[in-house]
């Protein structure tokens, strides 16, 4: 593996490759997990390629509110691929293994579909202020070459932030110890076996995901705030159905993203709270991507519409 040496020679490391320890180390476990998260996996696959086909298909669906849902849709499908193939297999193999270069794959697109997610659900809060706010300006403020700069925005944040976290990683030094005890390369358990200074990487990674949790999660609670304002002050009980129709499935997509994922980083770092952050991890990992499609799905009249229509033709 010449490149592979060349990559440890570049990083002054001795090790070329990682065990990944998973989910956890109880044998009886192991079949009982892969089933589960094998039905987990084809879940998120079939429900968002689901949703993402519906939107293209349906017509009345090509509007920027469903433009947004689109990106998330796709962002959850591809994010998906990033560690579910490799966890699966750590329910059945002995070692599960992973090179450096693999490993730093892993860590980039993580952190790129994260931060991207985390960005388009904030696009998709300022379009409902818009939509609800300022309903006879929403075509002309949410044009359709708008809605593509904010996705490219989106998208762009999140390439730039797992740029800067990978090039980070790459730079480190891993001597001896070559064990994650987690079930994907994220950044701290990565840096917890690293045998270099690593206060720069911890004072990066905590900056652009502090940067980037405030910023989206002040300007979604600002349109909120905002929302809640306007149907107050229209104080009609078609007003608070229309709000609660159109943001009820985001409200409950944000606070399953946002909830998680802070529950398994804002925690003391001892070793009793590893366990519980890879609990943790696995909802906006797994659950939340599954529970998206089904959560706009279910709660939205286009869309089962548009899956009455789409069932319709393909019977007749």
């Amino acid at each position: 593996m010449p490149p592979m040496k060349q990559m440890t020679t570049e990083n002054d490391s001795s090790v070329s490759e990682f065990i990944l320890m998973g989910l956890t180390n109880q044998l009886d476990l192991q079949l009982p997990l892969f089933s589960l998260f094998f039905v987990n996996f084809t879940a998120i696959v079939v429900g968002n390629l689901s949703l993402m086909s519906l939107i293209i298909l349906n017509s009345h669906l090509h509007t920027p509110m469903y433009f947004f849902l689109f990106n998330l849709s796709f962002i959850d499908f591809c994010y998906s691929f990033v560690f579910a193939p490799k966890m699966l297999m750590s329910f059945v193999s002995e070692k599960n293994m992973i090179p450096f270069t693999g490993c730093m794959t892993q860590l980039f697109f993580f952190c790129f579909f994260v931060n991207s997610e985390s960005y388009v659900l904030t696009v998709m809060a300022y379009d409902r202020y818009v939509a609800i706010c300022k309903p006879l300006l929403y075509k002309v403020i949410m044009l359709p070459r708008i809605c593509c700069l904010l996705m490219f925005g989106s998208y762009f944040i999140g390439f730039s932030s797992a740029m800067v976290l990978t090039g980070l990683m790459i730079r480190l030094s891993f001597c001896n110890n070559n064990i994650i005890d987690h079930y994907m390369c994220d950044i701290f358990p990565v840096l917890r076996i690293s045998c270099s200074n690593t206060y720069v990487n911890e004072l990066v990674s905590t900056a652009v995901v502090g940067t980037g949790i405030i910023l989206c999660s002040l300007i979604i609670l600002v349109s909120y705030v905002l929302i809640l304002f306007n149907i107050i002050h229209t104080s009609s009980g078609n007003g608070w159905s229309k709000a609660l129709g159109t943001c009820g499935s985001h409200i409950i997509t944000v606070s399953l993203f946002y909830g998680s994922g802070l529950l398994a980083y804002v925690k003391p770092s001892s070793a009793e709270t590893v366990d519980q952050g890879k609990f943790f991890s696995v909802f906006y990992t797994f659950l939340v991507p599954m529970l998206n499609p089904l959560i706009y799905s279910l709660r939205n009249k286009d869309v089962k519409v548009a899956v009455k229509k789409t069932l319709k033709r393909i019977t007749s």
